[in-house]
Formats: structure tokens, sequence, C-alpha cells
């Protein structure tokens, strides 16, 4: 059995998923593959070459932790508390293109192939959602991290999704046909739990203040003018994390209504979106970096209509939207130290009918 998931970029929406707002996301044409069969014992062994690692576990369940997110086992502990049965081992061998710790959510991939490959094998008969709903349990609320569910939907689904959480999770997928992305590597390791813990909960402070005097506030609603009354109440970090997640909420809801159709699409329009979102998470946010910034800098000037980071930040990738000559952004942010791939949206988890690499 062979399968595969996306990586995925996030066009609108970082750092608004685990506040209960909406993000638009895309899965990429980088992926990850496990190719897996089952053994005559009950052992479970990765093989994963392209870090010269391996993992070995036994199925006595439940699995008990032996290392800090011990995802291959915390998939088989949600499985078995939903009421399935692994009686036979499996030797699987773990391959990919996603570039690792850089925010293009390889990790997410990896437990979403990892989820799948079981839903096949053992003919569990969950649907792409639903593989992504068991990831996310699986990764984020069995070791209680401070993530949202972002990186395990769009894997799972695929193409361009809108998801939002609140009142209830709902994903919408979107037909726009979108050109060529350049995604460009800065080789910089993320601070991905420690970015999320300032800027999550440092807008989470400052909301908890304003529902202790207003507990209708809603940050899905209220409007930045309605925001000015409470500014006394918060502090100067508080206050700017605030009006940047307000200011990009109202990003995502003119991207989305161009996706919808509400207004026509605009490639340039959409450029601009994605250049706005960044200022926000550079200037606001402060989850850029230096090399990063450059790397968007070079890329706008040689064609992109738009470019972001990507990810909880700190380093890792951003994106260009470069539907016209991408090879010359390429050039630029390669030019600035980063390494660039062309990508195309692609779809969500799937079993594959040949190996994607060799």
């Amino acid at each position: 059995m062979i399968v595969s998931t996306p990586g995925r970029i996030c066009l609108f929406g970082e750092h608004q998923d685990y506040l209960g707002l909406p993000v638009i996301a895309a899965a990429i044409s980088k992926r990850i593959q496990l190719k897996g069969a089952f053994r005559p014992d009950r052992i479970v062994h990765f093989d994963l070459p392209d870090i010269q690692k391996t993992e070995s576990f036994s199925l006595e369940f439940p699995l008990e932790y032996t290392q800090e997110r011990d995802y291959f086992k915390s998939v088989l502990n949600v499985l078995s508390r939903k009421g399935h049965v692994f009686e036979k081992g499996l030797e699987i061998e773990v391959r990919g293109n996603i570039p690792i710790n850089s925010g293009t959510s390889s990790s997410s991939a990896l437990l979403v192939s990892w989820v799948e490959l079981l839903n096949e094998m053992y003919q569990l008969g969950y649907s792409q959602k639903e593989v992504g709903e068991i990831t996310y349990e699986a990764e984020v609320l069995e070791f209680t991290e401070p993530g949202g569910m972002m990186d395990q939907y769009s894997t799972a689904v695929g193409n361009v999704i809108y998801l939002a959480s609140q009142p209830a999770i709902s994903i919408t997928t979107y037909q726009q046909a979108l050109g060529t992305f350049v995604l460009g590597d800065s080789g910089e390791p993320k601070d991905t739990l420690g970015i999320l813990s300032r800027v999550k909960f440092g807008t989470l402070g400052g909301i908890q203040k304003i529902k202790a005097i207003d507990p209708g506030f809603d940050l899905a609603t209220t409007t930045q003018a309605v925001c000015e009354q409470y500014r006394n109440l918060l502090t100067e970090d508080e206050w700017v994390l605030l009006t940047a997640n307000l200011s990009d909420r109202d990003i995502l809801l003119a991207a989305k209504k161009m996706f919808e159709g509400e207004e026509p699409w605009d490639d340039h329009r959409l450029g601009v979106l994605l250049t706005d979102h960044q200022k926000n998470l550079r200037e606001y946010k402060q989850i850029s970096t230096p090399k990063i910034d450059r790397m968007i800098d070079a890329a706008l000037g040689a064609g992109a209509l738009g470019a972001k980071i990507n990810g909880s930040g700190g380093g890792g990738c951003m994106f260009a939207y470069a539907p016209n000559n991408p090879e010359a952004v390429v050039a630029a942010i390669e030019q600035a130290g980063g390494k660039a791939y062309i990508i195309r949206v692609d779809v969500g988890t799937q079993e594959e009918k040949a190996s994607l690499f060799y």
C-alpha cells in the first residue's frame, strides 16, 4: 500500500485558526509518501532514509510515549480509543520532498499519511476530512500543544480550502484555478512553540481583559473602530496583536469574496492581499526574519504579484504568487540566499498506484 499527502501554504489567516478565526490554505505539489506492508509479528517499523532514522515499537496498547511528540504511537492510541483493533505489525518506508521544519506542514503531512495508510490497510472507512480530524487529535490534542487545526485539515483535504472552526468545524473547497507559486526556504529553523505562545497567548490575554467588562466581545465580528474603546485596558503589545488580528481577518474576508465569486477574480488583487498580510505578520506579529524579508523583496522585485512568510514564523519558508515567469522569481529568491521551488496547488491525501520517489 502506498499513500501520499501534500504539504501546505497558508494563503490567509496565519496565527488565526487557534483564535477561532477562519483560514484559507492551499495544498502544494510537495508531498510525503508512506509505503507499507503487513509483517508476520506485532512490530511497527519505520524506515526514514531521507533523514537517516528508523523507529520501531510493539503493538501493546495503550502504547507508552517514550519521546517528545511521539506521534506514530499517538495516532494508534487515538484510533484504538475509537474502537479499532490493530493485530498485525507493519513495515513502513517514509520518503518525501516537503522542506522540513520550514512551515510547510511536513510533520502534519507525515501524520496524515500515517492515518491514511492505516485507514486504507485496515479498511477503516474514514473520509479525507475525518483523516484530518484524527490527525489533529493525535498531533495537537494528545500532547496539549498550542497549534490550530489548519495543517491537518488542509493537507488531508487538499486543494484550496476555507476552514472555519466556529461555531462548528466547516470546510469549503474552492475550485478557482490558481497559477504558479514559488516556495522559498530560508534554511532558518523555526521557533514554532515560542512564537505560537507569544502571539497566541498575547492576543488571548487582551481578549480576556476585554471580555471581563464586555462578555459579548467577539473577535470574529468586532470592528477596528469599536475596539478603540478598549485600548486603555490593554498593554501596548496586546493592543498591537489584537488590531493586527482584526486586520488579517478583514484581509482574509476580502480574499474570500474573490474565491467565492462575490467579486471578480483578480490575480493582482490576490497578490496585494498577500503582501498586506505579510506587513501585519512582519511589523506587528513580528514573526518574519531579516532573511525572509530580503527573499520576499527579491521575489516582488522579480515580478511576483505578492508574497508572505508561511507558517508560524521565526524562520522557515516564504512563498510568492508568480503566475507569470516564476523562473525569474526562483532566481531572485536564490540570489537572496534561499532555496526556491516552483509549486502548484495539489490534491489531498490519497492512495498511489506507484511510488512517487525512488
